[in-house]
């Protein structure tokens, strides 16, 4: 802790770093995987594809694509890009397989409804079934910023920066103390980052804030009704 203290202006410039290179991939993540979600859920033979096409994507090291991506991209290896684009491709990989099961979660009828009051396929899905899957999505968007979050700093053994410095410095100078402050630093974005998507959703869903009435009272009988 006397470390994190002491240091605060330089791991606060890490954490800067780190954050820049777990939201961007964030953001391409949400803009690739949104769209293209919708698009395959109603496509069962295509949906199943994309669901295995992005498990196995999900599954290659880290670090391998870390390795493999500079040659492919014609980048530096220790080009901030590098990390971007590794962990831009975990993101589209867990949140195309999220967006699906997010909107499959629209009850049934209230999609019967939409179509009996005239909507059009895309009227719905923009102001029906989207709005109603965002609880479910959000819970899976939290997950895949925290996970960004934690690969960050894998890019350290390749000379990239973020807090995962203090894990490859403190070992190369054996001073525990340095990796236990990126430790710390690095469960507080995560959980600062984990909890303002947690308020992000709550504001985006109104209608979840209002609460729901006790059971006692939805089966407590209306006043003037005889038994």
């Amino acid at each position: 802790m006397r470390y994190l203290i002491d240091n605060f202006a330089e791991i606060a410039g890490f954490a800067r770093t780190h954050l820049y290179l777990a939201l961007v991939p964030l953001l391409v993540g949400l803009v690739i995987a949104i769209p293209a979600g919708a698009a395959v859920r109603r496509v069962p033979s295509l949906r199943r594809i994309t669901i295995t096409v992005a498990s196995v994507a999900f599954t290659i090291p880290s670090l391998a694509l870390l390795v493999i991506i500079p040659p492919l991209a014609g980048i530096a290896t220790i080009d901030p890009l590098n990390v971007v684009i590794t962990l831009s491709i975990y993101s589209v990989a867990l949140l195309i397989i999220a967006v699906p099961a997010a909107l499959d979660s629209v009850p049934a009828e209230v999609l019967d409804a939409s179509d009996a009051i005239g909507h059009t396929r895309l009227r719905r899905t923009l102001t029906v079934e989207f709005p109603l899957a965002v609880p479910v999505f959000v819970a899976n968007l939290r997950v895949v910023a925290v996970t960004n979050i934690s690969l960050v700093t894998v890019g350290a053994l390749i000379g990239v920066g973020g807090l995962g410095k203090l894990f490859t410095q403190g070992y190369q100078r054996d001073y525990p103390d340095e990796i236990v402050a990126g430790i710390i630093v690095v469960l507080l974005l995560a959980l600062v980052v984990d909890r303002v998507l947690f308020v992000l959703g709550r504001w985006a869903t109104p209608w979840l804030r209002a609460g729901r009435p006790r059971l006692s009272q939805r089966l407590r009988p209306a006043k003037g009704v005889g038994v």
